[in-house]
């Protein structure tokens, strides 16, 4: 089996040793990933515009991949004040409402107290 590794070319990727994406057999499966614009590193301070950037960020790795958002399987949401989840449904129909995939959101800190949600996929290759 060959192993595709994808990155953003974000500092985090680097920094830590990890791969923005991983696609490994008939799957990729994409990092949490946060609402940065990698060409900025910039973060807006609204939750439901760092929703849309997370799954620009998302499409592009799974692209990449040779994948894409209609093969979505599973969808983990993870967000510092759960409070936050109503306000970016829409933002996920926008994205996953025809992949309907298995989903999990929890609440948890993340790494910098800009970062409003995570989210982390994985999809089936385009096989």
């Amino acid at each position: 089996m060959n192993r595709k590794y994808i990155s953003s070319g974000s500092k985090f990727e680097s920094n830590i040793g990890y791969s923005r994406a991983v696609a490994d057999g008939d799957y990729v499966f994409v990092s949490g990933t946060t609402g940065f614009n990698y060409e900025t590193m910039s973060i807006s301070s609204n939750v439901v515009e760092q929703a849309d950037q997370c799954f620009k960020n998302i499409e592009q790795a799974l692209i990449e991949a040779g994948s894409n958002l209609k093969n979505v399987v599973r969808v983990r949401y993870i967000f510092p004040d759960k409070r936050d989840f109503e306000s970016c449904c829409p933002i996920f129909k926008k994205y996953l409402g025809n992949a309907k995939p298995a989903a999990t959101m929890f609440e948890a800190g993340l790494l910098d107290e800009n970062m409003k949600l995570e989210i982390e996929v994985t999809a089936r290759l385009n096989v």
